[in-house]
């Protein structure tokens, strides 16, 4: 008996150190990019991301419990920011809400303002968004955050629909409206997931953009939404059950407003079927219930396409940092080479490629309890100050730095503060 006993003690013990990874040890985050000195100068105000990310020792290693712990519990000790709310009525008579929250502090003399874009279904009121918030408050940035149609409790729904994957208009109204406030404010765009998906979208899209706006960051988006669903309906490393949990979202989302998104007039207008919306099992099958219909696409994989900001990239002009963890159990990494190509082929542009932190998890410090301010946080504050350098050096017309002989080389800086290692494609 004692001998199965252990046995069994053995299989557990096995299971958990293979589900917490706690083999594993902290790693550097890998920066691509081919433009030295837009790293450099981003580099400059944020040194600690050329150092090895520490994950909570006893489950930080595991991207799983990064995801999950974000998605249930969020931050540690978070706190809740002042600001307020501001409601617009959109010309479909949709109701727009965003949270505006001036700084608290004063690290640097420039007017910026850090316009953020949610993942998918959340709001200012979302955890990490809070803590984010009040950490930027804190180091002089004025934060506005983009409330997606239809995620608040709190604001019914008074046109047609909700958010979608791809629907930038929403966002541009924001930044509209911000600059009717600010018109001198320097703009620095953060997007969170599908959040990070709209940002990039946003400055690909062939629009008229404010000249405000003088960089881009993006964290844990997929890139191609098509290729995502492909993974997501795989039960491998458990990719399945996360796809379970975001149809369930957003499809209370949908029903939460019925009396307006599922009315007889919207019905009859899109031919819509409350009865298989509600039981869709998968996004895919929701999509092809009521967004794609709602949206105008023909088909679900149009609908992907259009929102996929994997088609956009290479008419962004605006400076861009990315983020992504190889341990994201809903991005999974066979999605990033993509992005890995993109940043070592364009200028101004940075991608930062972690071993560890799951989905928007990155936790740090600590055996078990993690630290209150964890990698991101600082990361994207430290970011949008890299951001802000650049872009004053720029606009002080510093004259360039001499190229490197091989001006098509891809660099890639896994040290870069003390050792550059360049592999170069000619």
């Amino acid at each position: 008996m004692s001998t199965v006993f252990l046995a069994v003690i053995a299989v557990i013990l096995c299971v958990l150190f293979r589900l917490l990874n706690v083999n594993s040890q902290p790693q550097k985050p890998v920066i691509y990019g081919r433009d030295r000195s837009f790293i450099e100068n981003i580099l400059f105000i944020t040194p600690f991301i050329s150092e090895p990310y520490i994950p909570t020792r006893l489950w930080g290693f595991s991207g799983h419990i990064q995801t999950i712990l974000h998605s249930l519990i969020g931050r540690v000790r978070c706190p809740w920011p002042i600001g307020g709310r501001i409601s617009l009525i959109l010309p479909d008579k949709s109701t727009l809400t965003y949270d505006l929250y001036e700084p608290v502090g004063s690290e640097h003399e420039d007017d910026v303002t850090v316009a953020i874009c949610p993942g998918i279904g959340n709001t200012s009121e979302s955890v990490y968004i809070r803590t984010y918030v009040h950490y930027s408050q804190c180091h002089g940035y004025r934060c506005a955050v983009l409330n997606h149609i239809g995620a608040l409790n709190s604001v019914p729904v008074t046109g047609s629909r909700i958010f979608s994957y791809g629907h930038t208009d929403d966002f541009n109204y924001m930044i509209e409206n911000l600059l009717e406030r600010y018109p001198n404010t320097k703009i620095i765009l953060v997007g969170f997931s599908l959040g990070g998906n709209l940002v990039t979208k946003y400055l690909g899209e062939d629009r008229k953009r404010p000249t405000n706006i003088i960089g881009g960051i993006s964290i844990c988006q997929g890139y191609n939404a098509i290729d995502t669903m492909v993974y997501l309906l795989q039960w491998q490393n458990f990719r399945r059950f996360y796809l379970y949990i975001m149809t369930d979202n957003y499809r209370n989302i949908i029903t939460r407003h019925k009396r307006m998104l599922l009315n007889q007039e919207m019905k009859s207008r899109y031919s819509l079927d409350e009865n298989m919306i509600v039981s869709a099992g998968t996004l895919p099958d929701l999509d092809e219930a009521y967004s794609r219909k709602v949206h105008g696409f023909e088909s679900v994989a149009d609908l992907y396409k259009w929102s996929s900001s994997a088609f956009y990239l290479e008419n962004i002009k605006t400076p861009m940092v990315f983020i992504n963890a190889r341990d994201d159990p809903i991005v999974p990494e066979p999605l990033l080479p993509l992005i890995r190509e993109f940043a070592s082929s364009h200028d101004r542009v940075m991608y930062l490629e972690l071993a560890h932190g799951g989905h928007l998890g990155f936790y740090e410090g600590g055996l078990l309890f993690a630290n209150p301010v964890n990698w991101l946080d600082r990361a994207l504050v430290a970011l949008a100050g890299g951001l802000l350098m650049a872009h004053n050096k720029c606009s002080e017309k510093v004259a360039p730095p001499i190229p490197d002989p091989i001006e098509s080389s891809t660099i890639v800086y896994r040290d870069p503060l003390d050792k550059i290692q360049q592999s170069c494609k000619v």
